[in-house]
């Protein structure tokens, strides 16, 4: 059978039974058992996508607003925005810059270097008067758990932790990679030819951002509680990639 007729195939399983993380917690332990529990194997070429919440609860990257002092810019930002100033005094501890501040919103470029409103700073299922920060290193954060299912089964999977953002031009939220390990999050095809020969000159793949956004379907933005999805048939040829590869150098970015 020709290339151009073998059927492709993304297939995508919510890991079911994960439960409520807390500080310490061994996630690819957890992540093993709700693979059982699907009555999956992993095997090579496997993702498995985390989200975010889980990575940094047991990560323990849990604050009490009780414990944080706003400083003066905090306060001024919780003036023109409406928020807490003990979360806003947190957004500036995690970010590089404060590039937009409106009534409700906060954006800032994140000591990471993603752009992202409130700094990813998240107080949805975390106990009242906690608010959840990001993981201090997603991309390492994935490596490990990386490692640690690799040394569990001898697969070599890969890891994306993903985040929901809003985006640029357009409404509502899509899951996007913070933190990858064991693929490309970036693919490039600029030199490759299209089905009329012309090369491609500017296509580049977010791809890990495609397989966070196919993975966020099944997580759901609320009460589902499902943190973890496994993807099989990635269709790009593996290489160790990161989340960085992602972020768009300041100097091109049109929005800055």
């Amino acid at each position: 059978m020709s290339d151009g007729l073998r059927a492709r195939e993304l297939r995508l399983i919510a890991l079911p039974g994960i439960p409520e993380v807390e500080a310490g917690a061994d996630v690819a332990r957890l992540l093993l058992e709700a693979v059982g529990r699907a009555r999956e194997v992993l095997k090579a070429g496997d993702v498995v996508v985390v989200a975010q919440k889980i990575v940094s609860k047991a990560e323990g990257r849990l604050v009490r607003l009780e414990t944080v002092t706003p400083s003066p810019r905090a306060r001024e930002l919780a003036d023109a925005t409406g928020k807490d100033p003990r979360l806003t005094e947190l957004m500036l501890r995690e970010s590089r810059e404060v590039l937009r501040a409106k009534p409700n919103v906060l954006i800032v470029e994140h000591r990471l270097g993603l752009v992202m409103a409130s700094a990813g700073i998240d107080e949805s299922n975390v106990p009242d008067g906690a608010a959840l920060l990001l993981p201090e290193d997603p991309d390492a954060s994935a490596r490990r758990l990386r490692e640690a299912l690799t040394r569990a089964t001898g697969a070599d999977v890969g890891v994306v932790i993903n985040d929901s953002f809003g985006r640029a031009w357009r409404n509502g939220v899509a899951g996007v990679a913070i933190g990858v390990a064991g693929l490309p999050a970036l693919v490039d095809l600029r030199g490759r030819a299209d089905r009329r020969g012309r090369l491609l000159r500017v296509t580049e793949v977010a791809a890990a951002d495609e397989i966070a956004a196919a993975a966020s379907l099944l997580m759901g933005q609320a009460a589902e509680g499902t943190p973890a999805v496994l993807v099989c048939g990635f269709p790009y040829a593996r290489r160790d990639g990161s989340a960085a590869e992602l972020i768009r150098p300041r100097a091109q970015d049109l929005f800055r």
